[in-house]
């Protein structure tokens, strides 16, 4: 099924799509995800499925999701501390990190309509992962910075076989250099803690997706996809818009959007995130190919067990800015949230049925480079006021997410302070007669252009 050629669906009709989470349901059987119940059907009696035990197994994931507006900075090695504290890497632990940032680079015209530069999101990769690497006592940039050619690319070996549970990739699925080049030191290897599974970059949109390397060895992680949205400028152009990563685990399929809405606060403009919104949900698209594993891959965002939709969403408050602040300086949060376009949305528009945590922060837009708000000071030359708002959330839709904290931290980088959510989710594993299922047949990557100085290349759609 094309998704692009479908028809746009009313307002109304479309929040009619999330009424069944209500219950802990996952939605089915909406338009855009007819054509994953079909194939699911055929897709049970493909050839190569392996005959397992019917006994399921649950096991609990810990998740670390995140999301920050950069303002078009460049990263530097002085925002190691700031992505230190974001990342809470002194308190947690997670076995996933999933990382969303808007304006890496400035959305100016040249960047927009431009030819697309990975070396902005590949700085940012080798700051994060030397962020995630780096306490367990091994410069992790080394390795980064050898550059790598030709096509066999899969999950590295991290153990003998008769010990690991074999990791399956599709075509599309992890990148990360099967073994890795044999120079390298063990030493090494086994010094990385996180390795880097997914990244995509549009225009100032960002993605990024870290595994714990033990969870390599333990489960079956297959079918890693992207997809990215345009629907900024005309619709169309990429200053605003999302890009979302798609993965199985044990067969449990996994979703993670990152987005960037339109911006103002004038009275309208919600309606204009809103509409971006529903465009991401229909035109987000992860297509099925005949070399993916056994377990049917979703299509669609909402054909997902568990989604997490995060970014500058840039929804406001329906309050005026004298009135917002007063809240703020006595720290009534929720009140303060009886007024937000987001929550709005939450109880019956686009976002219906959609969760969130307790906000028990301050709203995280728009700061100067200090503490203050802009506009606090109306006399200040240069400054344009903006009501304060929550700009910065994470949501998340499916079934077995719980949430364990939400919260936001206080770098100075950008007009944004970055945000944080640490979840825990149960996955289902089907576990065969020796508590292991081999998948065979893995089809390595093909030749992909490599970005340079980085040991990951860009995963494109199918």
């Amino acid at each position: 099924m094309d998704l692009k050629n479908q028809n746009p669906r009313s307002h109304q009709r479309f929040s009619k799509r999330y009424s069944r989470n209500h219950k802990g349901e996952k939605p089915s059987n909406s338009w855009s995800e007819i054509s994953d119940a079909i194939e699911d059907e055929s897709s049970n009696d493909s050839e190569g499925s392996v005959e397992i035990d019917p006994c399921i197994l649950n096991n609990e994931l810990s998740i670390f999701v995140g999301t920050w507006n950069v303002a078009g900075r460049s990263p530097v090695g002085s925002l190691a501390v700031d992505l230190d504290d974001w990342l809470n890497l002194k308190n947690t632990a997670a076995d996933i990190y999933v990382l969303g940032f808007q304006e890496i680079v400035p959305l100016k015209a040249l960047n927009v309509i431009g030819t697309e530069d990975q070396a902005v999101a590949t700085n940012w990769n080798l700051l994060i992962g030397k962020s995630l690497n780096h306490q367990y006592g091994f410069p992790w940039l080394t390795p980064m910075l050898n550059s790598i050619s030709g096509d066999n690319y899969n999950y590295m070996e991290t153990a003998p076989s008769s010990e690991r549970r074999m990791s399956c990739s599709s075509h599309t699925g992890t990148p990360v250099k099967a073994a890795w080049d044999k120079t390298q030191n063990d030493n090494v290897k086994e010094d990385i803690k996180y390795t880097l599974v997914a990244s995509k970059k549009m225009v100032g949109v960002f993605i990024s997706v870290w595994i714990k390397k033990e969870l390599l060895r333990k489960y079956c992680i297959s079918d890693v996809k992207v997809s990215s949205v345009a629907c900024g400028i005309m619709g169309y152009l990429g200053n605003k818009g999302s890009v979302a990563v798609s993965m199985l685990i044990e067969g449990n399929s996994f979703c993670f959007v990152a987005a960037h809405l339109a911006s103002g606060e004038k009275k309208g403009d919600e309606g204009r995130r809103n509409y971006q919104a529903m465009e991401i949900f229909r035109r987000t698209c992860f297509p099925r190919t005949p070399k993916d594993d056994n377990y049917p891959h979703p299509l669609t965002i909402l054909g997902h067990d568990r989604i997490f939709w995060f970014g500058d969403l840039n929804y406001r408050l329906y309050l005026e800015d004298h009135f917002a602040r007063q809240l703020i300086r006595k720290q009534d949060w929720k009140a303060l949230q009886e007024y937000d376009q987001l929550r709005k949305e939450q109880e019956g528009g686009v976002f219906e049925g959609w969760k969130e945590g307790s906000i028990e922060f301050p709203p995280t837009y728009k700061y100067s480079n200090s503490n203050r708000y802009i506009g606090s000071f109306p006399s200040k030359s240069g400054e344009k006021p903006r009501t304060p708002a929550w700009c910065d959330r994470i949501l998340w839709y499916g079934k077995g997410v719980k949430q364990l904290h939400y919260f936001r931290s206080e770098s100075k980088f950008s007009d944004h302070r970055p945000v944080s959510a640490l979840f825990s989710t149960q996955i289902e594993i089907r576990s065969s007669r020796t508590g292991l299922v081999e998948w065979n047949n893995i089809h390595p990557m093909p030749s992909e252009p490599v970005v340079p100085g980085n040991h990951v290349e860009e995963i494109r759609r199918s």
